[in-house]
């Protein structure tokens, strides 16, 4: 019976995602029928009502007081509920890729994205064959760093946590692999292709800012929190260079992407990277870009579970 109940349990769950994952998918392909902008606009809006009526939304509140006990009940909402317009706007530009990202490092005017930090691309581009770790975190629509590196000619290679809902994890992998590099599912096998890329002289992208069950331990806004030290294991071992990225976005449907110049990651008496040094290292530049813009990050995240 327990078997029986374990096996429908299970099937129950697939059919779930299945209809969840169509649901999706078909309100993002009537959404790609508007403008960009009004479609963003749309998605912004209804985020905005929707969001505090989800379970997370209650996670997100509890999470902004602790880190910011000196604002008041009516800054903090107004923080998650910008939080909940920026991820429906993340969630809409995966079908619109292709019409957002119009940076062209040749143009003479300004486009819809701008990029801070041309020169280290630049330089990045003439190292070729030697290896780089870019990292970031889930701020603004950081799927554009990645294509932005291309139009320097540099290919990188992603590290990404698909969702749990496999079928919309196909879908975004799909539409992700149209538009940029590399892409490697945060799952067992991943550090060794990781190594490989970097091995090849190619350069990588991590996102830092998810908690890692196996991680060590760090701070993040004053809590305890678990962090991978994937990228300090790495940069250890290949000597690497080490540079921020984020993706910042502007009034006006704009995205500035900053590219910041290498970090020293702290080393021992012995001078190796410091796994933990390092581990913290990344949390506090994360937590200087959320505080830059804290609407702009997903504070329903279970960050400091520990």
């Amino acid at each position: 019976m327990k078997r029986f109940l374990f096996l429908l349990g299970k099937r129950l769950k697939k059919v779930e995602y299945w209809l969840t994952a169509k649901l999706i998918i078909a309100v993002l392909t009537l959404l790609r029928m508007l403008p960009p902008e009004r479609a963003l606009n749309l998605a912004d809006r209804i985020a905005r009502r929707l969001g505090p009526l989800v379970g997370r939304h209650r996670l997100a509140l509890d999470n902004l007081r602790h880190a910011y006990p000196e604002k008041s009940a009516e800054e903090i909402e107004a923080i998650a509920l910008d939080m909940w317009g920026n991820m429906a706007r993340l969630a809409v530009e995966y079908v619109f890729l292709d019409k957002l990202f119009d940076f062209d490092p040749e143009a003479e005017t300004p486009g819809r994205v701008e990029v801070n930090g041309i020169d280290v691309f630049v330089k990045l581009r003439e190292e070729a064959g030697k290896p780089h770790i870019f990292f970031t975190g889930h701020l603004g629509n950081f799927e554009f760093l990645p294509i932005a590196a291309a139009k320097f000619g540099l290919a990188a290679t992603s590290l990404f946590r698909p969702p749990n809902n496999t079928y919309v994890a196909d879908y975004i992998l799909k539409t992700r692999q149209s538009a940029m590099g590399g892409l490697v599912p945060s799952q067992a096998g991943a550090a060794l292709q990781l190594a490989r890329v970097l091995d090849e002289g190619g350069n990588i992208g991590v996102l830092v800012d998810q908690k890692f069950q196996k991680g060590v331990r760090t701070r993040f806004f004053g809590r305890e929190c678990l962090t991978n030290p994937l990228l300090p294991k790495l940069a250890r071992q290949y000597d690497c260079d080490v540079y921020p990225a984020r993706c910042i976005r502007l009034p006006g449907g704009r995205y500035r992407l900053v590219v910041e110049d290498k970090v020293s990651l702290p080393r021992d008496k012995d001078g190796v990277i410091d796994i933990a040094a390092s581990a913290q290292l990344l949390n506090d530049t994360v937590e200087r870009w959320v505080r830059e813009d804290p609407g702009q990050w997903m504070w329903f995240h279970k960050r400091w579970a520990m």
